[in-house]
């Protein structure tokens, strides 16, 4: 009689946590959405310096490696259907996935995952109250770019035809800006758990 009784708080409790976790993942890939209309088009390559990445890696810290590939999964399928979503210097929809900048929105959901999964299980033997948790997201942030461009610049060659255009287009002139998002990234995921994190 009892199990019969909590089946459907149960059953609420559940449908409660599906929303919120729902919530968080369509809320983030908006966060994204939002770092990508920051953006600088540059004249000599097909590839904009935007704050895109940054949002990406902020989610992927933040929310761990399976919310994090959901919320930029969502944000794949928000673009694909047209909506404003990928930085406004592009064509927008499929036609953007499948331009220049494709590989590395391509590359979007895993770049999240890694970080997130760094960060999950090099960080859960580290408190959050400890300034290593910086360290270790900006190992997890610059591990996962590795993924960012190893993506964006393979989709690059493809088109291209030309793994030295590909470095030119796609590397060169995003290295120190990188760096900077990765920094930044860490720094606001660090203190996010610093701070909301509960107190031993």
């Amino acid at each position: 009689m009892a199990r019969i009784a909590t089946q459907p708080y149960e059953r609420q409790t559940w449908s409660t946590e599906l929303a919120k976790q729902s919530a968080i993942v369509i809320g983030a890939s908006l966060l994204v959405a939002l770092c990508a209309r920051i953006t600088v088009p540059l004249p000599f390559t097909p590839v904009p310096l935007t704050l895109q990445n940054f949002g990406v890696l902020v989610v992927g810290l933040l929310l761990g490696s399976r919310r994090g590939f959901a919320a930029l999964s969502v944000y794949l399928l928000e673009g694909a259907f047209g909506l404003p979503v990928f930085n406004p210097t592009g064509p927008g929809g499929i036609a953007q996935i499948l331009g220049p900048t494709g590989g590395f929105l391509m590359a979007y959901p895993l770049v999240a995952f890694v970080a997130g999964w760094i960060n999950e299980h090099i960080g859960k033997h580290i408190s959050e109250q400890s300034p290593r948790r910086f360290g270790v997201a900006v190992f997890s942030g610059a591990a996962a770019e590795l993924v960012l461009f190893a993506g964006g610049l393979s989709w690059l060659a493809v088109l291209t035809h030309s793994i030295a255009t590909a470095f030119r287009f796609g590397l060169y002139w995003f290295v120190f800006a990188e760096v900077i998002k990765v920094l930044m990234a860490a720094g606001v995921v660090s203190r996010w758990q610093k701070r909301f994190s509960p107190r031993p």
